[in-house]
């Protein structure tokens, strides 16, 4: 794989590329969010590891927003010595793939790039569409009633497996195998936190069309005109 760690602690830095490459990754270094944002468009990484707290321009949350924003869609591994809930879920939000709080095994570490390294990049295939909502699974852009809603790279994967799973209730469980593997890389509410998100989006804004996103107590959530 190849893997950039942008981290300005040097000595952590050095230990993950030295580590890294003894498993035969190919590993850059940025010591700052300007040096990061310039590597990360390299368009044949596979993994960014990305320290929460950095100097430059950005922070962790605010780089990894930008670079969803310019539809670079490299799986993010956010670091951070911040471990409450708050903070894992602003990673999450913001658009990172998998979150490892400091101080971390690197045999953990090696755990979540594995499990990083099996996710497909890019969903690729037709046209998505559940009533007025569509999703376009190659230029990833979504609309209801015509109008192009903002989704980050989390909330873009998690409908469009609720759209291919249309008039399907879907489990807690195969999202998050779907989304992230392995449950236990997971914040105990991450699902019904990004559920909200994309209800805001889907449902809320549109208070004139009917509700598309629905909870099914007890077993999960499906995207449908009809509960």
């Amino acid at each position: 794989m190849k893997i950039l760690i942008i981290e300005d602690e040097t000595r952590i830095a050095l230990t993950l590329k030295k580590t890294l490459e003894l498993g035969d990754h190919q590993v850059k270094i940025a010591f700052d969010s300007d040096k990061g944002l310039s590597l990360a468009k390299d368009k044949y990484l596979d993994l960014i590891i990305m320290d929460l707290m950095l100097p430059g321009k950005y922070d962790g949350i605010a780089l990894t927003k930008y670079l969803r924003s310019l539809n670079i869609d490299t799986p993010i591994l956010m670091l951070t010595a911040l471990e409450d809930v708050k903070n894992r879920v602003k990673g999450l939000s913001a658009g990172a793939d998998d979150y490892l709080p400091k101080p971390f095994s690197l045999s953990e570490l090696e755990a979540r790039i594995n499990a990083l390294s099996k996710r497909p990049k890019n969903i690729v295939g037709p046209i998505l569409k559940v009533d007025d909502l569509t999703l376009d699974t190659t230029t990833k852009q979504v609309k209801r009633n015509g109008r192009i809603i903002k989704l980050s790279s989390k909330e873009f994967r998690l409908l469009s497996y609720l759209m291919f799973n249309k008039d399907q209730i879907v489990s807690k469980d195969k999202i998050i195998g779907h989304l992230w593997n392995d449950d236990s890389f997971v914040v105990k509410n991450t699902i019904e936190v990004y559920i909200g998100y994309l209800r805001k989006k889907i449902d809320k804004e549109f208070g004139s069309r009917p509700e598309l996103i629905h909870t099914i107590r007890g077993f999960g959530y499906k995207i449908s005109l009809k509960k």
